[in-house]
């Protein structure tokens, strides 16, 4: 990577959202080796090492292996459940268990199975037993003497701290003919089997201020994997206090379900994510690096210094994860039984109580948005119904005064950056409390949560209306001054940011530079003196009209892009639709095109050509209508027709009936004469 590239790598990361992989420097993984921050331990039946065959088909018994080994002395019993396959247990079942110093349980649905095993096991095994497999100190003496001993194996697994192991009995005859081990083997068919882990990693940021540790759970996956949800058991020591952050990452089609017990913790999750028992929603989570340098990265990018625990663990349905307060002390036989039986399966955890509700919901929720000089707090009212028994009256930001809007679905509250008790601190980060104040009955209380709310880094622009750039908008006035501004914070080197350009764009005209360097170009174009750089903010102003001559097409939107820069010629660009008003006009309004004019012209001859045809055809049908009448008589003609039989009704008037007409003397072209005045 050349020198010039470099520094650039940052700097692009960031416009993508991505976190910059030089925060992980100087926090390098190691395994824990003390007492372990965490108890993790997840459900899998992909194996370190195993096999199956069709060997046994032809045999008189069903053979299992299976061979467990230790990360360290185990005091806790494992559980091996064996269940009948199809064929329920028409054949004698084998079992074949190394595990040397260990405890073991086991049961069995099926009364004939035959235990050969090395495990001390206790009282409430279902057994048979036969010989110990005492030779077989390896893999291979272990199969070995399994395959001399009943001529065929129907599965072998190698397990690594186990807590308990389902064994399915059943035979594939579509197995190779021989076991032959290999290496993360999957055993669906045969096996299911929560494991510990044990190779948990961590580290610390030397020059970090901050005390907010982050636990990682990174789960990988084959993209063939049928596995698309998994549930997570979190549970915390008493009085446990929030600063610590919880990331999960898994592949984008992944849902997370999180049943939490008597935790406060702030949770990154990729994909999707719920909360059982407490907000059942399913909510969309972040993209996040796929990578152990980006995860750490991610964490110090949330202010975090320490990663107390980074797991990296199989695609798996279930995951259990107890967070300790500190290193737990080695716990008795008689405790650790008592423990280990209450995770298996793990208890579904209870409601939290009401008044931790509100803190997780809206850590989960995180309604807060910020830009370069404002913090915005929308809650949909409907998703706080998962706050049972408690309604809420208020919500606040830390100063009391800066109080939310309500309306019959949303909680929203704007504010500018610099106001409502937001502090500014490094990286990026505006932080605040939201306050909330719930009732139960007639009884009061408030619980505040407090929260981060990322910058971006990125290139803003508003359109103001004055010269006082107090509310902005999103119309362009046509011949009237505007006020356009852009900002951006960049903390790190703000001298180095400088803005490079500004055009306004419309269509069906050329483009119009209004600024460059710093100066203004063309007419009625002015750079202004802009406020101060504070906290890494750099803000520039200028006026600008625009004009169209008269006569000219107005359109009726417009674009204003603007571009900075740093010296590493890193460019940022921002664009700001605007809507174009005529004063002249009302809005919306649209002249009509030649087209139109043309159609409508036409469309009226048209209709008044069909109006005249059709009144021509109700005349020709009249009855008395004469060829030789003409049209002034014809309309007389029916008036004196309407009452012939009331000749009293036209004396009553002074009138005298009409004789009958007298017939017209044809003329010589067959028609009769033509109209006469009096």
């Amino acid at each position: 990577m050349g020198p010039r590239t470099a520094p650039l790598l940052p700097l692009l990361l960031a416009l993508l959202g991505r976190p910059d992989p030089a925060r992980a420097k100087g926090c390098d993984l190691q395994l824990v080796t003390g007492e372990s921050p965490i108890t993790l331990s997840y459900t899998t039946s992909t194996v370190p090492r195993g096999c199956s065959s069709s060997s046994s088909l032809n045999t008189d018994h069903e053979v299992h292996v299976l061979s467990i080994k230790w990360s360290k002395d185990s005091t806790v019993p494992l559980t091996v459940s064996i269940t009948p396959g199809a064929s329920a247990c028409s054949r004698s079942p084998v079992l074949v268990l190394l595990c040397s110093r260990c405890f073991a349980t086991i049961n069995s649905q099926c009364p004939h199975l035959l235990i050969h095993t090395d495990a001390h096991l206790t009282s409430g095994t279902t057994k048979e037993m036969g010989p110990e497999p005492s030779m077989a100190s390896s893999e291979e003496q272990l199969l070995s003497w399994t395959q001399t001993t009943y001529r065929g194996i129907t599965s072998y697994s190698e397990l690594r701290d186990p807590q308990w192991v389902q064994l399915r009995l059943g035979e594939d005859a579509s197995s190779p003919l021989n076991c032959t081990p290999q290496d993360d083997f999957n055993a669906t068919l045969h096996l299911k089997t929560e494991v510990f882990f044990h190779e948990v990693k961590g580290c610390s940021h030397s020059d970090a201020q901050s005390t907010r540790a982050a636990h990682i759970i990174h789960l990988q996956s084959e993209p063939s994997t049928p596995v698309t949800e998994v549930n997570l058991s979190l549970s915390c020591p008493e009085n446990h206090v929030s600063n610590q952050l919880l990331i999960l990452q898994s592949r984008a089609n992944f849902t997370w379900s999180l049943s939490f017990k008597k935790c406060n913790i702030q949770v990154m999750a990729s994909g999707y994510y719920k909360i059982m028992h407490i907000f059942p929603m399913v909510l969309s989570g972040e993209l996040l690096p796929d990578t152990e340098q980006g995860l750490i990265a991610k964490a110090f990018e949330k202010n975090c210094s320490t990663i107390a625990s980074y797991s990296s663990i199989p695609a798996t349905t279930s995951i259990s994860l107890e967070i300790l307060e500190h290193a737990p002390p080695t716990p008795s036989p008689t405790e650790s039984v008592k423990k280990r039986t209450e995770t298996t399966p793990p208890p579904a955890p209870p409601t939290p109580p009401a008044e931790l509700q509100p803190h997780q919901l809206l850590l989960m929720l995180k309604p807060w948005k910020c830009t370069d000089e404002t913090m915005e707090i929308t809650i949909i009212r409907s998703h706080l119904k998962a706050i049972k028994d408690l309604d809420i009256k208020d919500i606040t930001l830390r100063d009391i005064n800066c109080q939310a809007e309500k309306n019959a679905t949303h909680f929203m509250l704007k504010s500018p950056l610099s106001h409502c008790g937001t502090l500014l601190g490094g990286r990026g980060y505006a932080n605040n409390e939201l306050v909330i104040k719930l009732s139960k009955g007639t009884a009061l209380q408030s619980v505040r949560v407090a929260f981060q709310c990322e910058i971006p880094r990125e290139l803003f622009l508003r359109l103001f209306p004055t010269a006082a750039f107090e509310v902005p908008q999103t119309e362009l006035e046509v011949n009237k001054e505007a006020f356009l501004q852009a900002s951006m914070r960049w903390e790190d080197h703000p001298a180095d940011l400088q803005l490079k350009d500004c055009w306004l764009v419309a269509p069906g005209r050329e483009p119009v530079l209004l600024v460059q360097g710093g100066e203004a170009h063309g007419a009625g174009v002015a750079v202004l003196e802009g406020p101060p750089s504070s906290h890494g903010r750099k803000i520039w102003r200028f006026r600008f009209t625009y004009a169209v001559p008269e006569g000219g097409r107005i359109p009726f939107s417009a674009t204003l892009k603007c571009k900075a820069g740093l010296q590493n010629n890193t460019i940022f660009e921002k664009v700001l639709e605007v809507t174009v008003k005529d004063t002249w006009r009302p809005p919306n309004s649209r002249g009509l095109g030649l087209a139109a004019v043309l159609g409508i012209t036409f469309g009226a001859f048209l209709i008044g050509a069909l109006l005249t045809a059709g009144l021509w055809c109700i005349y020709s049908r009249t009855p008395g209508f004469q060829h030789g009448t003409s049209l002034g008589e014809q309309q007389h003609q029916p008036q004196h027709r309407q009452h012939p039989e009331h000749p009293l009704l036209h004396q009553q008037h002074g009138l005298t009936p009409p004789g009958p007409p007298e017939p017209a003397q044809p003329l010589a072209n067959g028609l009769g004469d033509p109209p006469r005045c009096h």
